[in-house]
């Protein structure tokens, strides 16, 4: 199962995709790496749900990666006495720390760091957005606002803080639980949610210890102050955008989105772009037009990535949507300007294996190449293959498993586990096989190898050779 393009599909899991069956059925529809929400479930649902990926990844034959993606703090209201209450613009309503069931003049927000966090003039949104409050005063246990927008409120409504930066950590004690429990389960990805200070992502690197790749998931407009030092500690980054078109202005969240994945791609990170790529394909089995055009813009970025939510994991169409994403990608990618706009950015680094890399891709522009062939044992070289975005399929073998499947993430790099090898004779002769096995190279045609020696050594390539594919 090699696929026939570069960008990679993230698809959730849930009710109408969690069988070994449905998720053998989604990788073979073009599904790379599954997502597991643990903001839905429990530890048991979980777990049979991981196992249920790895019985479908040897029934596919193929390394596919399991992305845990944490809850983090969710910031909600209270309840009110009769559920629900109905308000008009420019009323007064307080938020406080009461306890009580509240009524349309007040209600309770039981979390302190929302007005250790709030400001004179500061915007409060309710419920997506749907309710806009304006804080009049406050104190360190109530906010006096009034309604600019919004006519209905009903129980436990979640509540966002726009360009604010809340006092609260993004690990909560849920998610150090959660996360415990997916690093037992040896899923590949972390993903954490309402990252705003680059100190979340080292208490989750610090937590983590390298047993999964850690990944930030930047849905809060305060991330964007900070993204530098946050890059700095993620190994993959998501654009989280359901969150950040609450938070931002809907013009914003596009221009966002190019700024993260340009930011990620500098940096070779992998980036996911996420949240309603495919909404409609919930309840329709096919997408709109605009939908299909999000995803493919997505594709003409250069984004690692495209997600799945609820299309895959409630929804009525979930093969039908991998399907649908799959081709909109591999049609983009057929698009004789998208090389244009993959060469468009290529990353300067002084490092040498990075030159390397580069010399790799520029020698790869050659018509005779027909792949380029990274062998590996962390998955960094591979990375940095795919930092440069070539228009040849990168082959990454690997001793380690782990390795292999955190790599479906990365654009455009196929992974296999082969024995380990440390004879330069046999590394060329392994990886020409390989390449030709996987259907990457026709006999006769040209292999790139990028290696290092001694073999085995992370973070060590200083070999590129030239190979070609036996003839049988």
């Amino acid at each position: 199962m090699i696929r026939a393009r570069r960008a990679r599909i993230v698809a959730t899991l849930g009710p109408a995709s969690g069988t070994a069956s449905k998720i053998a059925e989604l990788a073979r529809a073009g599904a790379d790496v599954f997502r597991v929400n643990f903001s839905h479930g429990t530890h048991q649902d979980h777990a049979r749900t991981i196992a249920a990926v790895r019985v479908a990844e040897a029934e596919v034959s193929r390394p596919i990666a399991i992305l845990a993606d944490l809850q983090g703090p969710k910031l909600r209201l209270g309840e009110f006495a009769d559920g629900r209450v109905r308000l008009k613009p420019g009323q007064d309503l307080r938020l406080d720390l009461n306890r009580e069931p509240g009524d349309a003049s007040r209600i309770g927000v039981p979390h302190p760091e929302v007005f250790a966090a709030l400001k004179v003039g500061a915007e409060v949104l309710l419920d997506d957005g749907k309710v806009r409050l304006r804080v009049r005063r406050h104190g360190a246990d109530f906010a006096d606002t009034v309604v600019e927008a919004g006519e209905a409120l009903s129980d436990h409504k979640g509540l966002n803080l726009p360009r604010l930066t809340i006092p609260i950590p993004a690990l909560t004690g849920k998610d150090r639980e959660d996360l415990a429990f997916a690093l037992s389960q040896d899923v590949d990805w972390v993903a954490l949610s309402f990252v705003q200070r680059a100190d979340d992502m080292a208490e989750l690197r610090r937590l983590t210890q390298g047993r999964a790749g850690v990944l930030a998931k930047i849905e809060k407009p305060a991330a964007l102050d900070a993204l530098d030092e946050i890059l700095d500690l993620c190994e993959a980054v998501m654009v989280a955008r359901g969150d950040l078109g609450v938070e931002m202005a809907p013009e914003e969240v596009p221009v966002v989105q190019k700024r993260l994945v340009r930011a990620a791609r500098l940096r070779g990170l992998p980036v996911i772009v996420a949240t309603q790529m495919l909404e409609s394909m919930i309840h329709s089995p096919t997408p709109t037009r605009a939908e299909a055009s999000d995803v493919a813009g997505a594709v003409y970025e250069g984004a690692d990535a495209m997600m799945l939510s609820a299309e895959s994991a409630v929804g009525d169409y979930p093969v039908e949507a991998v399907s649908i994403m799959d081709r909109i990608i591999a049609r983009v990618e057929r698009d004789p300007r998208w090389p244009e706009l993959m060469r468009a950015e290529f990353p300067v680094d002084d490092a040498d294996a990075d030159a390397l890399v580069a010399a790799a891709r520029r020698a790869a522009e050659a018509a005779s190449t027909a792949c380029l062939v990274a062998f590996t044992t962390t998955g960094q070289t591979a990375l940095r293959l795919a930092r440069e975005r070539p228009l040849q399929p990168t082959l990454a073998l690997t001793p380690h498993l782990k390795t292999a499947r955190r790599l479906a993430l990365a654009w455009g790099v196929e992974s296999r586990v082969v024995p380990e090898v440390f004879d330069p004779e046999e590394l060329a002769r392994l990886a020409v096989t390989q390449a030709a096995d996987c259907g990457l190279a026709a006999p006769g045609q040209r292999v790139l190898i990028l290696a290092g020696l001694p073999m085995g050594s992370p973070g060590a390539a200083n070999i590129l050779r030239l190979a070609h594919a036996p003839r049988r």
